[in-house]
């Protein structure tokens, strides 16, 4: 399929989900043309798995450099979308492109909602993901953790951030908080072989003797929840700190307690029960409260999609479609949605996280990209051919007028091949990445001049 007679798609966002959507819809042999907020193409692929994971990273990325290299894929890096951004949803709409699929991730998020949120010493957990896998604006901040540190939540999240406070900030303390039991836990079990060697058994044991009468009103009895749990503590990679980690099983946080600089000195934590729900159990607290000290707080609670992007958006997320069709998957769960006019937007598809925010990881995101693919592509059969130079070049013209500065992947190439020679000379975890844009781009343009 030639450029002149193809259809034309905007991919906006080149993480997992949208990368799934341009490997389909390129192998079909349309024109995809790749819009990407960060300079690097991968998303949370390149800046959400914890960086010491440089088989699955890299496995990742050898398939996006293969599909991004395909001649009918146009990748631009480093452009935003949104009001006062290098283009807003107009201006992509009026390109003339086929159809647009927003695969833009959740890039806000939820507020924590608790008196105190905003005091020094609380932090969002993607912020501190986004910091150690060096994502700019984020890679160059010192997040200041104190000596302990409590975590709200008890997922796979959770157990990458205490690795990196364990291994890599040294604290002398990390205890995962939870608003349920031990039971309710969510990490991977494999997952917890990266910190296992810093539990605290001594704590946890007197952590079920606590909550043990709790449990057992719910008919879970806690010397064998606890040795379920203690049980996952095999092949526990080396101990490489002295810190110490445990649970606080129970406790919903109700408070950021501050001292007279408005810096974290701990949490208020309300008591909780378990009562059960249908298969499931829920909280319910006790209105007993107690003080819990910590020297930072990091809130992992889900993230909400960006309002200021300029698609209809609702309730931390962008509006879709509430007319079902019935099909599987369903078009209507992938299509933007005007609700003062009652229609969709024709053309506009969402997908991953910009669809449904904190959804699953990348394997989810993937899916989800397929699926927005196999609605679209009939989507495609019923518009007439487009010429792609056409909508390049109004696209470059743009962004020429708005003083952009797009990276294609000839750019990334020299990008890579500079990142490269610094490799294990850094204190970066991984790979050795920059984490300034500007100073990505000054490199970028000086080795493609």
């Amino acid at each position: 399929m030639s450029a002149t007679n193809s259809k034309v798609i905007i991919v906006v966002g080149a993480g997992p989900a949208g990368m799934a959507v341009i490997s389909t819809l390129a192998k079909a042999g349309h024109e995809v043309i790749v819009l990407n907020r960060d300079i690097k193409f991968g998303g949370l692929a390149e800046y959400g798995i914890f960086p010491a994971k440089l088989k699955l990273r890299g496995g990742l990325k050898k398939q996006y450099w293969e599909l991004l290299q395909q001649p009918n894929v146009h990748y631009f890096g480093n452009v935003t979308i949104g009001n006062g951004k290098d283009l807003t949803v107009d201006d992509l709409r009026g390109l003339g492109a086929n159809a647009i699929v927003f695969s833009s991730g959740a890039q806000g998020t939820k507020s924590i909602g608790v008196e105190g949120d905003s005091a020094q010493g609380v932090f969002h957990a993607k912020d501190v993901v986004f910091h150690f896998n060096r994502l700019p604006g984020y890679g160059d901040q010192p997040f200041e953790m104190g000596k302990h540190v409590g975590i709200i939540g008890v997922g796979d999240v959770m157990v990458d951030i205490a690795r990196w406070l364990i291994n890599y900030k040294k604290v002398e303390r990390v205890t995962a908080i939870a608003r349920r039991g031990p039971v309710e836990r969510k990490y991977n079990p494999k997952e917890i072989r990266t910190v296992c060697s810093n539990m605290s058994l001594e704590g946890i044991a007197a952590e079920f003797v606590r909550i043990k009468d709790r449990l057992a009103a719910v008919g879970q009895n806690a010397d064998d929840v606890q040795k379920g749990l203690t049980d996952e503590f095999t092949k526990c990679e080396p101990k490489v700190s002295d810190a110490k980690m445990g649970f606080r099983f129970l406790a919903s946080p109700k408070r950021i307690l501050v001292d007279a600089h408005n810096r974290v000195r701990g949490l208020e934590l309300e008591e909780n029960k378990l009562e059960p729900k249908g298969d499931d159990t829920a909280a319910v607290g006790l209105k007993q409260y107690y003080e819990f000290a910590c020297d930072s707080v990091v809130f992992a609670v889900g993230d909400k999609v960006d309002a200021t992007l300029g698609l209809p958006y609702k309730n931390g997320v962008f509006v879709t479609n509430p007319n079902k069709t019935g099909n599987d998957p369903d078009d209507a769960l992938f299509q933007a949605y005007d609700e003062m006019t009652g229609q969709v937007i024709d053309g506009v598809f969402l997908a991953g996280w910009a669809r449904k925010a904190s959804e699953g990881l990348v394997g989810i995101a993937k899916r989800d990209g397929d699926w927005c693919a196999e609605i679209v592509s009939p989507y495609l059969a019923g518009k007439e051919p487009v010429n792609a130079k056409v909508v390049l070049d109004k696209l470059t013209t743009i962004l020429k007028a708005h003083k952009s500065h797009p990276v294609g992947v000839k750019g990334l190439r020299v990008l890579e091949s500079i990142e490269k020679q610094y490799q294990g000379e850094t204190d970066c975890i991984g790979e050795f990445k920059y984490a300034s844009n500007q100073e990505m781009i000054e490199l970028i343009e000086k080795g493609t001049a």
